[in-house]
């Protein structure tokens, strides 16, 4: 009897200790996501060392946290372009490996990663990048995008189509593939198709400006959609300009 008693009052402690713990995780995971908060309007105001502070912050209230480790590589890459400081490009190029540890598949991260690799001149390394996580995330259109990236940006439009259209065929919902097809078929000339793929990519995502304005521009008709919600967003947007994905 008494022992049986024991053995309830043990369960039950351990019941309180997980719930305990598990309060002060997502309370953890709560701070560092306001801290990180905090830290990208300063990072879009242009205070970069007051952002640092702020992701900072939110790797100490979560040292798990991989869009804080994100964020610092991309605030420090900023700096390093900005500054053409290759300190600081080593220093970002060290946080994004760290992101990625933490989670392999954090898009922003592979991206901000490969954009570095490739400005300073070892787009081998960026493509093997993306090539290493498509292999290795064969289910993920993300990947498959992000690789149609670099070869387009190489000019071998035919191979980023094919991953593209892999792309799609993982997911039919994936917004960024819908619309980087239509910015290959823009530039290809083939204005139609790529009209109707940016079309199906704003069905799927109104919060894209970039793809509305490439609708505006191509049907020359204004299209009104959602406002981006910039004071929620957790990560930093590396600046890539005529991107419309």
């Amino acid at each position: 009897m008494a022992a049986n008693c024991f053995a309830k009052k043990s369960a039950r402690l351990i019941l309180t200790i997980l719930a305990v713990a598990s309060m002060a995780s997502t309370g953890c995971r709560m701070v560092a996501d306001g801290q990180n908060i905090q830290g990208v309007r300063l990072q879009q105001q242009g205070q970069h060392h007051a952002a640092l502070q702020s992701f900072q912050q939110a790797i100490a209230s979560n040292p798990t946290n991989a869009d804080a480790y994100y964020n610092m590589a991309a605030t420090y890459h900023r700096i390093g372009v900005e500054q053409k400081d290759q300190r600081q490009l080593e220093q970002a190029e060290t946080l994004y490996n760290q992101c990625l540890d933490l989670n392999e598949n954090h898009v922003d991260c592979r991206r901000g990663l490969a954009v570095l690799l490739t400005e300073t001149n070892r787009s081998g390394r960026a493509f093997n990048l993306m090539k290493n996580w498509a292999n290795s995330s064969p289910q993920l259109a993300d990947a498959r995008v992000e690789l149609a990236r670099l070869y387009e940006e190489s000019g071998d439009y035919e191979t980023a189509k094919l991953h593209l259209h892999k792309a799609n065929q993982l997911d039919q919902h994936n917004s960024r593939a819908w619309a980087a097809l239509g910015n290959i078929r823009e530039q290809l000339g083939d204005t139609q198709q790529a009209l109707a793929n940016y079309q199906r990519s704003y069905n799927l995502n109104s919060f894209q400006p970039g793809v509305a304005q490439r609708i505006a521009s191509l049907s020359g008709t204004p299209v009104g959609g959602g406002v981006s919600g910039s004071g929620g967003t957790r990560v930093v947007t590396l600046p890539m300009p005529g991107r419309s994905y």
